[in-house]
């Protein structure tokens, strides 16, 4: 057999399931999105309706641009937080030593959890009659005590970008080390040598030989944030109201909960846009030349 025959048939598998699991779902609901899609209307799925579903929501719908705005604010605050506090574990842990060793070993654990059982427990957590924060607001903040955080949007809001950032911190934290640990000694030597401080050592120096890492770990971050659902959907459910529904929980709430397939694909499709442009930019620094 020749061997550029073989190379393809070795990678038949993968293409087969990677298209059977990605591509021809993709193809379907991109389909679905130009039809009326209704589940309780039979052959609503084949019944072609143009591009009236991308218009509906742009035209005519207040809570798709709802769920665009807190996507969007969600996404910026999740990103800027994680990547900050990430930043700062990693420059605190990037040092050799026991301790650390330890310490970075541990930091896995909360990526570890899924994002759903991260919502239950914040849900848990922020309960106002036994709740674990509610208990310690009550014995040294008791101001705060009487607060029903998740009946309050923005304080809703703040509980879940607080358990996004949580579960984060430890991945993109160890992925900042190792970008760390890729900066040249000598640099940062020389830096000080010359009567650099630490401040103007990481700014003058590791900061700018970090930025294809920073660069991938905001754009893969991004990503995540952007189609952010089971974490909010066991935590709030989108609530109060739909101070916390972001586009994925807003596309299961009309696909799922009214039946409204075709308008949840053309919104699904909406959201997919963006996420191809950043995918792409993801594969371009991850994939750069040297």
């Amino acid at each position: 057999m020749r061997d550029d025959t073989l190379k393809y048939l070795l990678v038949l598998p993968a293409v087969l399931v990677v298209s059977a699991t990605a591509v021809w779902p993709l193809a379907e609901s991109l389909r679905l999105s130009f039809t009326v899609g209704r589940l309780n209307r039979p052959g609503s799925l084949d019944q072609y309706l143009g591009f009236e579903n991308f218009s509906w929501a742009f035209m005519e719908d207040p809570a798709f641009w709802n769920s665009v705005w807190v996507t969007a604010v969600y996404t910026v605050a999740t990103v800027g937080l994680t990547t900050v506090l990430a930043l700062g574990l990693a420059l605190l842990l990037a040092p050799e030593g026991r301790l650390r060793s330890t310490a970075r070993t541990l930091l896995i654990l909360p990526f570890a959890m899924s994002p759903a059982l991260i919502g239950v427990s914040f849900r848990f957590m922020f309960n106002p009659e036994f709740g674990l924060f509610d208990a310690f607001f009550g014995l040294m903040l008791p101001p705060l005590a009487e607060i029903s955080w998740l009946a309050n949007p923005t304080l809703a809001f703040a509980v879940c970008v607080m358990a996004d950032v949580w579960g984060w911190i430890p991945f993109l934290t160890l992925v900042l080390i190792g970008g760390l640990a890729a900066v040249p000694r000598e640099t940062i030597e020389a830096a000080r040598i010359d009567g650099a401080n630490a401040w103007r050592v990481f700014r003058d120096v590791t900061l700018p030989q970090m930025g294809p890492v920073l660069a991938v770990v905001v754009i893969l971050k991004t990503i995540f944030s952007l189609k952010t659902f089971d974490q909010i959907f066991m935590l709030t459910n989108g609530g109060p109201g739909t101070a916390t529904q972001t586009l994925s929980h807003y596309i299961y709430f009309n696909g799922m909960k009214y039946g409204q397939i075709g308008y949840a694909a053309s919104v699904a499709w909406l959201m997919v846009i963006p996420m191809i442009i950043l995918t792409y930019f993801y594969a371009k620094f991850v994939f750069r030349k040297e």
